[in-house]
């Protein structure tokens, strides 16, 4: 019976532990859990809880909160007494005078006192010397270090309200100051202001000056407030009006004190009197927020430690007044409360690191995409970098973003008329009887020949012989040339033969060589490139590109640029002359007046050769000859 107890008991005891641990690994758990929740990055007010982008602000705030402000005038330095007046029961003024030291902690009245912590039951006052008179002025600057876009700033008084005083504005960081608002207690006097001006949506940016708040509490303790907005008509409409948001936007902030307020005292040969005047300041705030054009919710220190909007929806700037860059498919703009105005990148392809707005490309696209690639890379071409460069075409088997989606056009040196392909398909542009993507072969009906002006030509059909239909044609100069058998034809006389052979070498030679004898007895004289060929009956007509006149017969008319030269084609085959494409020549040869062809017509009588750029000077020097008379002699 004790052993069953006892058994129970222990079994009671371990089921408590087990509820204990359990419980306290649950708490410890929990609170575990809970302690990394803390640490979670909060939600980015730029963007919503789907990741999309919406405007957004950084926090308002006294933007003059510890900056340094610097002043024209403080007390201290030497030490100078000054005196503050207070009334008795009686409302008689008592007069009580302290000393102003710059050296001693509890006499001074340095400017930082101005933007420290304020606290209304230890005021700590900025203090000018004292009875610093018209004409002369006391001016407090504060820098901001950044635009902020202003909604008021306020001056809390330790002394009497002066008699005239202005707020200024800079949004250059100093360079140029602007009026923000004029005090003064006679305002057409001192600042040639009306007092009773109004503000309308034509002057918004106008500097009103006001005579309330002068020649009240001449004994101190008052606060002179400036709203930038009020009394402005589109202050209800302030994310619609560029001209507000430029209104309210400063870098700095400078208060001029014109005139004390001295009720007469000046006059009094009293120094007593002139030492209870002077400007003194407990408080200068500038409420705000940091200028960030709606896409930023911070402001921070950059690398170099300068105050920068922390820009988000892809802008960039101190404050986030431009587009990143790549991100110029549409322009800039500020954000709204309906629109975010998110910086757009270019879309290349992924074949261009830079690209540029165009506004005219972007307003024919309906306000959608204005960006133009550049230096588009992997032999791509276009303003979004969307079709392939000349000299290569589209591989369909690859995407266009893919590096390789274009591939080179490798048309045939031979039986192509170019380097260049169709840019969709790849095909290479061939020559009369070549075919093949690369012009790398004769079509039917053609076979090969020797010749690398016509590398294909028509076969004539001969009995009881074999012909072969098509070929490849080889590659110029290559030692592997695949060989097309010739078909076997009755034999033609030889004695044909032998004179075309033997003309061909006469031609050969004499059109490789020009003195100044044949120079003199042409009537032309031209460098050109072979631009494109073509057949027309007997004949076969170049389509050239004159570049350079060396002698033109009297009332020749041609002019530089695309014409066309006519060659015979019997002549062509022996190669008299020997022309072939882009290539550039130099031509000499006889005009035929009574031949109705536009351009030049030359034959094995005129003279083609290759050009060579040294030649220049010695066909300068001919036609030099030629205008002094002494092809004449």
């Amino acid at each position: 019976m004790r052993v069953y107890i006892r058994t129970c008991r222990s079994t009671w005891l371990l089921r408590v532990h087990l509820l204990l641990i359990f419980y306290l690994g649950y708490v410890c758990s929990a609170g575990y859990i809970k302690m990394f929740a803390g640490q979670q990055t909060p939600p980015d007010p730029c963007y919503d809880e789907n990741e999309k982008p919406k405007r957004c602000v950084p926090d308002f705030e006294n933007a003059a909160f510890s900056k340094e402000v610097v002043a024209s005038s403080t007390c201290g330095s030497p030490p100078s007494r000054y005196c503050k007046s207070t009334t008795d029961n009686d409302a008689k003024v008592i007069r009580n005078c302290f000393i102003c030291d710059a050296n001693h902690l509890k006499r001074r009245h340095p400017p930082s006192y101005l933007t420290d912590l304020n606290n209304p039951n230890n005021l700590t006052c900025w203090m000018s010397e004292p009875f610093v008179q018209y004409p002369q002025n006391v001016t407090l600057n504060l820098s901001l270090h950044k635009k902020y876009e202003l909604t008021y700033i306020s001056l809390q008084f330790c002394s009497a309200r002066p008699d005239s005083m202005a707020i200024f504005k800079s949004m250059d960081y100093g360079k140029t100051w602007i009026p923000f608002q004029y005090y003064s207690s006679d305002c057409k006097k001192m600042y040639s202001k009306d007092a009773v001006a109004v503000v309308t949506k034509a002057n918004e940016q106008k500097a009103l000056c006001t005579e309330a708040y002068s020649n009240i509490d001449p004994l101190g303790g008052a606060r002179v407030g400036f709203s930038t907005l009020e009394g402005r008509p589109s202050a209800l409409d302030f994310d619609n009006s560029p001209v507000l948001q430029d209104w309210v936007t400063a870098t700095d902030i400078m208060i001029v004190f014109n005139k004390l307020n001295t009720y007469g005292d000046e006059a009094k040969d009293d120094e007593g009197a002139r030492e209870s005047y002077y400007y003194a300041l407990s408080d200068f705030a500038v409420g705000g927020r940091c200028k960030c054009n709606g896409h930023a919710s911070q402001c921070i220190p950059n690398r170099d430690g300068r105050l920068a909007c922390d820009c988000k929806h892809n802008t960039a700037g101190y404050d986030c007044e431009k587009c990143k860059p790549f991100h110029y498919d549409r322009p800039w703009a500020r954000a709204t409360p309906g629109e975010t105005n998110e910086c757009v990148a270019c879309n290349c392809n992924l074949h261009a690191r830079q690209c540029r707005f165009n506004m005219e490309l972007y307003q024919l696209s309906g306000y959608k995409s204005g960006g133009v690639c550049l230096r588009c890379r992997h032999n791509t071409a276009g303003r979004n970098c969307n079709y392939c460069k000349e000299g290569y075409y589209r591989d369909r088997t690859k995407p266009m973003t893919h590096r390789k989606a274009c591939k080179a056009c490798d048309c045939h040196p031979v039986g192509a008329l170019g380097k260049t392909c169709n840019q969709t398909t790849g095909q290479c542009p061939c020559k009369d009887g070549v075919i093949g993507l690369t012009c790398n072969r004769c079509a039917k009906g053609y076979q090969q020949s020797k010749s690398h002006i016509a590398p294909c030509i028509r076969m004539k059909r001969v009995a009881n012989s074999t012909i072969r239909e098509e070929g490849f044609i080889p590659n110029r100069g290559s030692k592997d040339k695949e060989k097309i058998p010739k078909p076997t034809t009755t034999s033609k006389p030889k004695k044909t033969v032998n004179k075309q052979s033997s003309e061909c070498r006469k031609c050969k030679k004499r059109s490789r060589r020009l003195n100044m004898k044949k120079f003199c007895r042409r009537d032309f004289a031209i460098q050109a490139q072979v631009l494109s060929r073509e057949k027309v009956d007997d004949w076969v007509k170049f389509t050239i590109n004159v570049i350079s006149f060396y002698k033109r017969s009297q009332g020749e008319r041609t002019r530089r640029g695309e014409t066309y030269l006519w060659v015979p084609r019997d002549d062509l085959k022996c190669k008299c002359p020997k022309i072939r494409l882009s290539r550039r020549y130099l031509i000499v040869g006889k005009l035929r007046r009574d031949d109705n062809r536009t351009g030049y017509v030359v034959d094995r009588k005129s003279i083609v050769i290759r050009w060579k750029d040294k030649w220049q000077k010695r066909l300068r020097r001919f036609a030099k000859h030629e205008r002094r008379g002494k092809c004449r002699k």
